[in-house]
């Protein structure tokens, strides 16, 4: 029988010698190994103005110093199982190892991928640099393309305690709130918006509870994440971010467009009217000025809406994708030159751009394809039901 041992934050079992727990992603060697591409901040993420080294991650807590942290727990159960491997396709052995070509597969929480439907897909990926993924996706999907889905990202902050843990749990506990259809309010445009800010507005305070609750206890740097994500209804698309995660639409044939607005000091830039480019490379470029965590300083998201008529792509994205493609046109070239129409192996191919341009973060990539629909349909039929969505970790 195989040696195993406990994971410390969830209780999951692991082969003995593992160093990272493949459920939820927590060390099990007694020390996180250091990161270097966790950061130094005033604000949460900030890069160091005079190129100093990057601080190591911190050391895990015991699961006798951590508060009971229930949310936590159910997201470590819903991290997706092993895909195939990634360098030939083929099975992954009960050692982690690939059966036909011999490498070593990435855990479960270094790279996983969700596909609810044929039109709707993601993945998380730790990238390069990182030592471990903090980046978090959920998504949800109806059967029928366009119909109705989620697609949903919380990036960890690097430099804070256990934010790997509390990015998975709140991305799973705002896609609850999410799960059913967005109110209609009471007729009138105004009505709708406030109606559907404040169901956003729950699945931020989902998010921040779930974040919250897996603090360490005594934590002076607690886990900390952005917050972003696109309900996809009919045609049309309802968005909501906290910090720098980011949410695009690509409409087949026309300029694509940001959706969500940065809450980062490259942001306050672009709006004092220094250029993007200059903006987006300065010492602080990724500093946020929102997130969710037990430090938050505001909980507000930023909420729109986008009626569209076309065919066409949403994309929800972590920071370590658009780093190395920030402009929609940038995004454009790359989805283009990747030569797939798959959601599933566009964010597969965006994922290997971002590695092979360096992957210094965590890169999520998560995409719709919508196929067009009737002007005026901007709510889905009344037949789709909640229930007619399903869930990655549901689906057969």
């Amino acid at each position: 029988m195989t040696d195993t041992q406990t994971c410390p934050a969830c209780a999951a079992d692991m082969p003995a010698g593992t160093l990272f727990c493949e459920s939820c992603g927590a060390s099990l060697s007694g020390a996180a190994a250091p990161d270097p591409g966790a950061r130094p901040v005033d604000l949460k993420g900030a890069l160091p103005a005079d190129g100093a080294t990057p601080l190591d991650e911190a050391a895990p807590i015991s699961a006798a110093t951590r508060p009971a942290a229930p949310a936590a727990a159910a997201a470590a159960e819903t991290v997706p199982a092993r895909v195939p491997c990634h360098s030939c396709g083929g099975p992954i052995g009960p050692d982690g190892y690939c059966e036909q070509c011999g490498t070593k597969a990435p855990s479960e929480r270094d790279h996983f991928r969700e596909a609810p439907a044929d039109w709707v897909a993601g993945v998380c990926d730790r990238g390069i640099r990182h030592s471990r993924n903090e980046d978090a996706m959920a998504l949800l999907a109806s059967p029928v393309a366009g119909e109705r889905a989620l697609l949903l990202v919380l990036d960890g902050v690097s430099n804070t305690d256990d934010s790997h843990i509390a990015s998975l749990a709140g991305a799973r506990a705002a896609r609850e709130v999410l799960r059913t259809p967005l109110p209609q309010g009471m007729g009138t445009p105004e009505g709708r918006v406030a109606a559907v800010t404040k169901v956003f507005t729950d699945a931020v305070a989902a998010a921040q509870e779930a974040v919250v609750a897996t603090t360490p206890a005594g934590s002076v740097s607690p886990p900390s994440a952005t917050f972003v994500c696109v309900v996809v209804e009919g045609n049309r698309l309802s968005y909501a971010n906290i910090g720098d995660s980011r949410a695009y639409w690509f409409p087949d044939g026309a300029p694509g467009v940001q959706l969500s607005v940065d809450d980062s000091v490259a942001q306050q830039m672009i709006a004092s009217g220094i250029s993007r480019a200059q903006a987006e490379t300065s010492p602080q470029a990724h500093a946020i000025t929102k997130w969710l965590g037990r430090d938050a300083p505001d909980l507000a998201p930023t909420v729109g809406e986008l009626d569209v008529t076309g065919p066409g792509w949403v994309m929800v994205c972590s920071d370590g994708l658009w780093n190395y493609a920030s402009t929609p046109e940038e995004l454009t070239a790359q989805m283009q030159a990747a030569g797939v129409t798959e959601p599933a192996a566009l964010a597969l191919a965006l994922t290997d751009f971002a590695n092979a341009r360096g992957g210094i973060d965590n890169i999520t990539v998560t995409l719709a394809r919508l196929p067009g629909a009737p002007a005026g349909q901007n709510a889905p039929a009344e037949t789709g039901s909640a229930g007619s969505v399903v869930d990655p970790e549901e689906k057969n």
